[in-house]
């Protein structure tokens, strides 16, 4: 390799064009094959760049040190200089190659290039060669979108002058009769459309840096221009387009859409008060609503014919678009009809079945802009296509965008039905378990596939969202027609939700029956959700009468819910392990009406409360499964604190687990510990039996709440169950999130707080100091972003003052953090030296 190297230098510092050009022909050969020649560079810079040499080799030179890292010492004047030069070369493709080498330099070198070749760039954007015209726009358009630009722009006028002269003329070129050219001029403002609105397309040199203040107004300026001039040249833009090859047309249509979407949602206003945040004299755009609506018809009207195109990614392009334009002020649901029919036919192309889930995805996430009968047809079809996605994380989201939509159109639905208009067929949330294969999967005890218990939870997470406050959105945009136009618009009350969440506990009750391998996240999802709706109707005290002052809809749900939990009381017999059966017991008897209970049926079998002592019977003496697998400490201080509240609510339960408790008080299959807690239940029971008045020393009034949980102590439970509840946990928790409650982009925190919205403040250490017991504990805590670890590290010291920086305890990934009893003992001492620390 050296003596080949030692050559090619030899045939570069010859005279002779054709030996010159061989071996810089010889020196990008070993360079695509993957070798090191940079030894080459210094040679190739000094003698063909910096010396006068043939048009060709030149070019091979510049496509050699653009394929090459150039050493600093390098970047010297000289070659500078060089490709300064170079720009005003008789030969166009030469030219070309010189400013196409202008985004590899570094960032320090590029403002006295570019202000320096300022007339040379003009010159080459009107160039008459195709060529150099096209080199000049791809070259400029992966310069100026770059963060290290922005922010030399935002500090030097004269380069922010020529930068906002390039970017007009790029604009202009869009128009250019060259289809090469116009198709680059059309990317490079898809890219400053991207970067300002997502930030994810710089991956060039500047990536990584922050930006700033003035940076955002350089960027903001230059997108507002682009915006008017697209807004103000759309017809003949798009008259340009229609005579393009298919293979170009693609990059043309986000330019078009973004900018249309900017105008009509008023968005381009708010990017002109960035650009000049103090200027007073900026005002509104003065176009009409009508005229608005106009230019996005005929945007749409453009596009549409390209939907029934034979190219799967084109198709796919169109239709993503104009989902964005359906989601304007003024948009129709037609389009967005046609567009998800369109991007729906892809997914039996064969060429196109790698990018499955990004259907899914695009059309699950703009399903709320579709009519009610078409969303309701398409629950059912969508299901099936999540359920074959390979990725756990599209699953979550599709599931979770169904979910979402479901349970609004539930809500749209019941209002409209109120309003004395005529229902419409299968919107209530009972539709999407329709399906033969879904209500197979739902209804069967044992099943290899997660998806139903996927399903279930996204469900139950979100009914949980909805009665949640929904937050204000002033901006238009997909969170404000889904929550806006199907929650606020319907006369979304404080108790609407929970209209669909009985729907849901409804219909997904089979799943308490369901044996999986350990697994009790989607479970314990559904039997928190039935707790919660219990204690809002208050189902303890029965069912209320209309004397007593209750709605026909109120009596309506709590007969609902009254028969629910007959029907779960009667599961409770095939339940499939004592884990969930002891979690059921405890969600049941804490939120039944024992008082309605018939006397006459005290000693029938089927009565309820003796099916429920009959299966706190058998968790009590229930000895065949070991701790580690369901934990039969847990089960059975759940069937005490259960036998307790139950005994102290009723008479008759008092006495039937009084015999039960003394009967396993004196079996073998109670230890030390749950006998005495048994004994102090027995007294409890024994004390209120005598004192009816006094019921609230064993029972309390129900909280809603749901005192258990999945999470096990990895230490302790090494089981794959529970790593597989945390994982199903984490996912649909980020999916509902991210979905519900999204972080705002950095454009929405700029339109509603200013820019100061992108000022974060630094953290501050917080520290106590006071006098307390010289020895003391000195904690603090790390979380391991990466699997959700947190670690404890104790210090145990010996001093006078006391000097306690705030614990800082951080959630992992799981969501929540348990404590083990050494654990909760130094949290408590650490409380208590702070209480004191407070108090001194």
């Amino acid at each position: 390799m050296d003596l080949l190297i030692a050559q090619i230098n030899t045939d570069l510092r010859s005279s002779d064009a054709l030996r010159q050009s061989s071996a810089l022909l010889q020196a990008l050969q070993q360079c695509a094959a993957g070798r090191d020649v940079s030894a080459l560079a210094r040679t190739a810079a000094t003698e063909i760049l910096s010396a006068p040499s043939s048009a060709v080799c030149k070019r091979l030179a510049l496509d050699l040190l653009r394929a090459l890292p150039l050493p600093p010492d390098l970047l010297d004047p000289l070659l500078l200089t060089s490709l300064r030069s170079d720009l005003s070369f008789p030969d166009p493709d030469v030219a070309a190659s010189s400013i196409a080498s202008f985004p590899s330099l570094p960032s320090h070198l590029l403002p006295s290039l570019l202000s320096s070749a300022q007339a040379d760039i003009a010159a080459a954007l009107s160039s008459p060669a195709e060529s150099l015209r096209l080199a000049a726009v791809t070259s400029l358009s992966s310069l100026l979108p770059r963060d290290d630009l922005a922010l030399m722009c935002s500090t030097n006028p004269s380069l922010m002058a020529h930068a906002t002269t390039w970017w007009g003329r790029l604009a202009e070129l869009a128009l250019d009769s060259a289809d090469a050219v116009s198709a680059g001029a059309f990317e490079a403002l898809a890219r400053l459309f991207q970067e300002l609105e997502g930030r994810r397309m710089s991956r060039l040199a500047g990536d990584k840096l922050v930006d700033g203040e003035g940076a955002l107004a350089v960027r903001a300026q230059w997108a507002a221009d682009a915006i008017d001039f697209i807004w103000s040249r759309r017809n003949m833009l798009i008259a340009r387009t229609m005579v393009m090859p298919v293979e170009s047309f693609r990059v043309t249509v986000y330019p078009l859409v973004h900018a249309a979407k900017m105008v009509a949602s008023g968005v381009v206003n708010t990017l002109r008060r960035i650009a000049k945040p103090g200027d007073t004299t900026i005002a509104d755009s003065v176009e009409s609503s009508a005229e608005k609506l106009v230019g996005v018809s005929d945007i749409v009207s453009h596009l549409l014919p390209f939907l029934s195109s034979l190219d799967p990614p084109l198709v796919f392009e169109v239709g993503i678009n104009m989902l964005a334009l359906a989601d304007v002020p003024g948009g129709k649901p037609e389009w967005a009809s046609a567009a998800i029919i369109a991007i729906l036919t892809l997914w039996d192309r064969q060429e196109f079945s790698s990018m499955r889930e990004t259907i899914v995805r695009a059309v699950a996430t703009n399903l709320h802009l579709l009519d009610l009968g078409m969303q309701v047809s398409l629950f059912k079809r969508l299901l099936q296509m999540v359920r074959n996605l390979r990725a756990e994380s599209d699953r979550m989201h599709a599931l979770a965008c169904i979910c979402r939509t479901a349970l609004c159109v539930d809500l749209f639905a019941k209002e409209s039905v109120r309003r004395g208009q005529k229902p419409v067929p299968g919107t209530d949330v009972i539709s999407l378990f329709e399906d033969v294969r879904v209500k197979e999967d739902l209804n069967s005890v044992t099943s290899k596939n997660l998806f139903r218990e996927e399903l279930v939870a996204s469900l139950v997470e979100s009914c949980f969202q909805l009665s949640l406050p929904l937050p204000e959105l002033k901006n238009s945009g997909t969170e404000s027609r889904v929550i806006g136009a199907l929650a606020y618009g319907t006369g979304y009350g404080a108790l609407n939700w929970t209209e669909p969440a009985l729907d849901v506990v409804e219909v997904c009750r089979p799943c308490v029956l369901w044996d999986c391998n350990g697994r009790t996240y989607a479970i314990d999802c559904y039997l928190k959700l039935l707790v919660r709706l219990c204690h809002i109707y208050d189902t303890r005290g029965g069912v209320k009468t209309i004397k007593a002052g209750a709605s026909q809809d109120q009596i309506l749900n709590e007969t609902r819910l009254r028969n629910l939990q007959l029907q779960l009381i009667r599961d409770l017999r095939e339940v499939h392990t004592p884990r969930i059966s002891s979690r059921l017991i405890w969600a049941i008897s804490e939120h039944f009406d024992l008082e309605g209970l018939d006397p006459l049926l005290a000693d029938d079998p089927e009565d309820p409360l003796n099916i429920i002592i009959s299966n706190m019977h058998k968790i009590l003496f229930n000895t065949d499964s070991s701790a580690t697998t369901s934990n039969r400490i847990q089960d059975v201080q759940a069937v005490l604190i259960c036998a307790q509240r139950l005994g102290a609510r009723n008479a008759r339960a008092g006495q039937l687990l009084s015999k039960e408790l003394e009967e396993f008080r004196a079996s073998t299959s109670a230890d030390s510990v749950t006998k005495h807690q048994s004994r102090y239940v027995l007294q409890v029971i024994k004390y209120v039996t005598n004192h009816p008045d006094n019921r609230w020393v064993g029972v309390g009034d129900a909280t809603g709440d749901y005192p258990f949980s999945h999470h096990k102590l990895t230490v302790q439970f090494s089981e794959a169950s529970a790593a597989q509840d945390r994982k199903l946990e984490g996912l649909v928790h980020k999916a509902i999130r991210e979905l519900w409650r999204p972080n705002p982009s950095q454009l929405t925190l700029l339109q509603t707080k200013g820019i100061g919205a992108l000022h974060k403040e630094l953290p501050k250490a917080c520290t106590l100091t006071g006098s307390c017991d010289p020895c003391y504990i000195e904690a603090y805590h790390l979380a391991d972003p990466t699997d959700g670890r947190i670690t404890l590290h104790l210090k145990i010291l010996n001093l006078t003052e006391l000097e306690l920086n705030r614990v800082d305890i951080r959630v992992g990934l799981s969501g929540a953090l348990y404590y083990m009893d050494g654990f909760s003992r130094t949290v408590r001492h650490l409380r208590n030296l702070v209480s004191q620390s407070k108090v001194a």
